[in-house]
């Protein structure tokens, strides 16, 4: 059996992985979702735009699940803290989500136009509110959440869902709603034909402008206003899960610390750059490989956040020590290690699957096909 502390850094790592593979996957679904309505001139452009993910958006949400259900087994107290802390915005997300498989199956039951609006309003709705959302709660989780357990470990949120739309919270939320909607906008301009596909790479350009815009924005206040965590203590990363028995400081610029002592880290912040540059650059002429650069983007965002933060999965900013961290908050090392060996097995099966799907399914979604009734 692997030594607990590599177990802790295996699956925190794992833990990016699936968020990366959940923004990549049904990041672009909920692009096109946001952006369908806007880059299409009639009713067969828009069933095109949504053919386009049709297919494949509810085989994306496994990334979803999975990533859920790894914060759920490896990191307890993170389910229980963050689930519960976090319940009415969870909840808009679910309730947003709900609306995506219903807009698919009763659009186009009807064909008065009116109908067909009110269920392409509610897919917009499902691609905007989970990416808004997602991006708050990152926001959020940078600051610090008013938390704090008891001697015996019950966890008690003490904030609102109002609280959570702060500056730097919307802010975060917004970079996120860009970042998405560059992702869309490039995989629709990769599946349709023109002049569908030149709509979406206009719409994928001014995007990419407002995600290196506001990404710039949030890294200047982290690093000037946005207070940090630090730990201050000796902590164990090889005992047991206690959260409870280590001293954490807040201060400004604390997250860039981890960037000083491990510069590789920097990689992370420029790759988000150089993949909205190359899908900016892109998408008009390849927008295959425009695709690849938004991918690396938000996978990117992710690891910039997950590299800041580091040891922190949740810091408190009620009580900075009751902070959750990699070393202090995870399941325990048999049970990390039995979840690795069925991670090991299934992993490979949903990424041959996953490809597989895409394979079968590539090619351009055209109106001429449509009109046919090919879909």
């Amino acid at each position: 059996m692997l030594d607990y502390e590599t177990l802790r850094l295996i699956w925190w790592s794992l833990l990016g992985v699936l968020l990366a593979g959940f923004a990549i996957t049904d990041g672009f679904d909920l692009g096109v979702g946001m952006l369908f309505r806007f880059l299409s001139k009639s009713d067969d452009e828009r069933r095109a735009f949504l053919e386009t993910i049709e297919p494949v958006w509810e085989g994306n949400q496994v990334w979803f699940v999975l990533g859920g259900g790894a914060i759920f087994a490896a990191w307890p107290p993170l389910y229980a803290t963050s689930f519960s802390g976090f319940y009415i915005a969870m909840f808009l997300v679910l309730a947003a989500l709900i609306l995506r498989p219903v807009g698919f199956v009763f659009r186009n039951k009807l064909t008065d136009q009116r109908w067909r609006n009110v269920w392409d309003w509610a897919l917009f709705i499902a691609g905007f509110v989970p990416s808004l959302v997602f991006g708050v709660a990152f926001g959020n989780f940078l600051q610090g959440v008013p938390f704090r357990f008891d001697d015996s470990m019950r966890v008690f949120y003490e904030g609102t869902f109002f609280d959570l739309l702060n500056p730097f919270g919307i802010l975060c939320g917004l970079v996120s709603v860009s970042m998405i909607a560059m992702h869309g906008g490039t995989y629709a301009a990769c599946k349709t034909h023109a002049p569908m596909s030149g709509r979406a790479a206009t719409a994928a350009r001014g995007a990419a402008v407002c995600y290196v815009v506001l990404f710039t924005i949030a890294g200047m206040l982290i690093a000037s206003s946005v207070e940090g965590y630090r730990i201050v203590s000796e902590i164990n990363t090889i005992g047991p899960s206690n959260p409870l028995t280590k001293s954490v400081l807040a201060g400004s610029g604390a997250w860039l610390e981890n960037y000083g002592r491990h510069p590789w880290m920097l990689v992370a912040p420029l790759l988000g750059y150089l993949g909205a540059i190359g899908a900016f650059t892109l998408v008009r002429t390849r927008s295959g490989l425009a695709l690849i650069a938004s991918s690396l983007t938000a996978a990117a965002t992710i690891c910039t956040a997950g590299f800041s933060a580091f040891p922190f999965l949740l810091p408190s900013s009620l009580v900075p020590g009751h902070s959750l961290t990699v070393w202090d908050s995870s399941s325990s090392q048999l049970t990390l290690f039995i979840m690795l060996i069925a991670t090991l097995i299934f992993m490979p099966l949903i990424l041959a699957y996953t490809a597989w799907v895409y394979r079968v399914l590539k090619g351009k979604v055209s109106l001429e096909q449509l009109h046919k009734g090919a879909y």
